[in-house]
Formats: C-alpha cells, sequence, structure tokens
C-alpha cells in the first residue's frame, strides 16, 4: 500500500492506493493505516534537475526547498509535509513525484521566452508546465491524439497532449503564469509589476504578495476566490469575474490547437472542472467554431468520468486522481512493478 501526500496551494490531501488501485481517504499522517510500504509525495516544482521521479534522501530534500523561490506557494508546504512523513514513517521510501515531469516533452518552440538565451542556459528561465500528474490521468482516461485538458481549481492550467505527450501548456517558469486563477492573476504584461515598482507605488515583496494571494477572481470580484460561491453571489463582479475567467480559459484551449494541428476532445478536471456546469459551459460556448458543443442536460448534471459533447469534438467530465498516478510511480521506482 502506498501512501500519497499530495499538498497544494489550498489543501493537503492524503489517501492511501492499495495495489489494485483502490483508494482510502487518510485524515492525517499519524493516521496512516498499518501496511504502508512507501510514501509518494506530490512536488509541484521539479526545476530542471527533477525530470523523473526520485527516492527522497537528505540531499533531494533540501534541492526541493531549494525550489521554493520558483513555487512559493506550494513547494515549502511539500517539504514540510516530506519532513514530518519522514519523521512519522522512517523505515519506508518517500518518493518524490513531480508535476513538471510529464511536460518535459514539451519542445523548444513552445518552452523557450523570446528573452536573452544566457537567461535559459545560465539560470533555466524557460517554460516547465505543472499539474503534470492530473494531465497525465486525463490524458490516460481520454486516450485521443489530439486533446487539451483543463485543470481548473485554486491552480489551473490548459495542456496539450498530442499522442498522449505534452506539448504545450499555460503555466510556465512557475505556477504564476497562464490563466486566472482563484488568487492568482495568471499571465499579464510585465510592465505592471515594473511600472509599479519603478514608481515606488509597491515594492517588489508587494507585487509579489497581491499576484499570488488577491488577484485572479478574488481580485476581479472583491468578493471570494471560490467559483461556487460567485456563482451564488449574483452580483455585477462576480458574474465579470467568471466572464473573464471563462473567456481567458477558452483562448488558452484555442491557443494550444496551434501545437495539436486540431482537437479531437476536450477534457475538464480538478474541483472546478468537475463541479461547474456554467464554467464548463462558458469555455465550450466560445469554442463553437472548433467544433465543440455540449449537451446541455448532461453538462448540468455531470458526475465523473462522463462525456458530455455532442459536436465533432468530445468533451469529457474526468474525475482527478493525481493520487493514483504518484502511487504508480513510486511502486514502480520501489519496487520495479
Amino acid at each position: 500500500m502506498i501512501l500519497v501526500a499530495n499538498a497544494g496551494s489550498s489543501s493537503l490531501k492524503l489517501s492511501a492506493v492499495a495495489d489494485d488501485e483502490t483508494t482510502i481517504p487518510v485524515a492525517s499522517l499519524p493516521e496512516a493505516p498499518p501496511g504502508v510500504t512507501a510514501v509518494a509525495h506530490r512536488i509541484v516544482h521539479g526545476g530542471q534537475r527533477f525530470r523523473v521521479p526520485v527516492v527522497v534522501d537528505d540531499a533531494v530534500r533540501d534541492e526541493i526547498e531549494a525550489l521554493d523561490e520558483l513555487a512559493p506557494l506550494h513547494n515549502a508546504v511539500q517539504v514540510k509535509v516530506i519532513d514530518e512523513a519522514r519523521e512519522l514513517l522512517p523505515d519506508v521510501p518517500h518518493v518524490a513525484v513531480f508535476d513538471t515531469a510529464f511536460h518535459a516533452t514539451i519542445p523548444d518552440e513552445s518552452a523557450l521566452y523570446a528573452v536573452p538565451r544566457a537567461w535559459a542556459e545560465a539560470w533555466g528561465v524557460r517554460r516547465y508546465g505543472f499539474h503534470g500528474l492530473s494531465v497525465q490521468w486525463a490524458a490516460e482516461r481520454v486516450p485521443l491524439p489530439r486533446l487539451v485538458v483543463c485543470h481548473l481549481g485554486a491552480g489551473c492550467s490548459v495542456t496539450a497532449v498530442l499522442d498522449g505527450r505534452s506539448v504545450d501548456t499555460t503555466m510556465g517558469f512557475s505556477p504564476l503564469e497562464g490563466v486566472p486563477m482563484a488568487t492568482r492573476s495568471g499571465s499579464i504584461d510585465p510592465a505592471i509589476p515594473l511600472y509599479l515598482i519603478r514608481t515606488g507605488r509597491l515594492d517588489g515583496a508587494a507585487v509579489e504578495h497581491a499576484l499570488e494571494h488577491d488577484s485572479g477572481l478574488i481580485g476581479l470580484s472583491g468578493l471570494s476566490s471560490r467559483v461556487e460561491e460567485l456563482e451564488q453571489a449574483g452580483d455585477p463582479a462576480a458574474r465579470l469575474a467568471l466572464t473573464v475567467f471563462a473567456h481567458r480559459v477558452a483562448a488558452a484551449v484555442a491557443s494550444l490547437v496551434v501545437s495539436l494541428g486540431g482537437l479531437d476532445a476536450l477534457a475538464f478536471t480538478g474541483g472546478v472542472g468537475e463541479r461547474s456546469a456554467s464554467v464548463r459551459g462558458g469555455v465550450c460556448g466560445r469554442l463553437a467554431f472548433l467544433g465543440v458543443e455540449l449537451d446541455e442536460a448532461k453538462n448540468a448534471s455531470a458526475e465523473p468520468d462522463i462525456e458530455i459533447g455532442t459536436g465533432a469534438v468530445q468533451v469529457h467530465v474526468i474525475r482527478a486522481r493525481e493520487d493514483i498516478v504518484a502511487a504508480r510511480e513510486a511502486r514502480r521506482l520501489t519496487t520495479g512493478y
């Protein structure tokens, strides 16, 4: 049995995954069930160093901690979980499984920024991509050649998957890039933070905090970072926030079709992608020109896993199962199976 620790930007999910991939939730690390043979830790940012899962030792732990500057909402929390888990379960291997690893197949034409080449060569400034475990699972559930996966939750990303391999994605050097999220801005003109700092309106730390914690849905609406609360608010600012969100996600899907040469299927996953019929409708309604059409009744009552499309492009709602993917990788690395 593999214990999976999935620490995200807004939650810690623990589950025990059996050899047959049945899972049970675990309330806390001290309550881990007997029979755990390894612990799999989902790590958001692996940087250039970690392209495959690795067994955690002190050196690996420290390297993951050093990557916190690239993913400040994630890696520091995940290192704390690693420390606690290694203390409570010292006799089993701990395996770090990286969200960025699935995106190691992105070609340079998609991965490189148009900045001085030395930035990439010396400092690793390039696009890494995130939510890889979730996208990998969705791609296995929807095994069509040209797939776009919308992982929409507290963090949001959209990924182009060609024949099972990531070829482009919206998140880049850090999980801050891409479409708007719960509290993160997504992509903005880089001149904006430079302007705010240069004119003395905000310092660097204040800008970083605002872009990570006070932007996205909460910044647009001024009300809430949660989609379900905005849907119920009936406030013009809430409606605008959701409209901006749907527009940006749809625009991301359309742009990623360039990397695929067409579109066979669209998959929604993550808490918002799985549960919000209005978000799915808002995104798909903007993509009719690509052949995306919804069965409105199925969309309204969708429970994953289900197909809800009626057009030339399949539309799927997939339950995120990062725990199963992480458990598989930990089992393979520690047992060879």
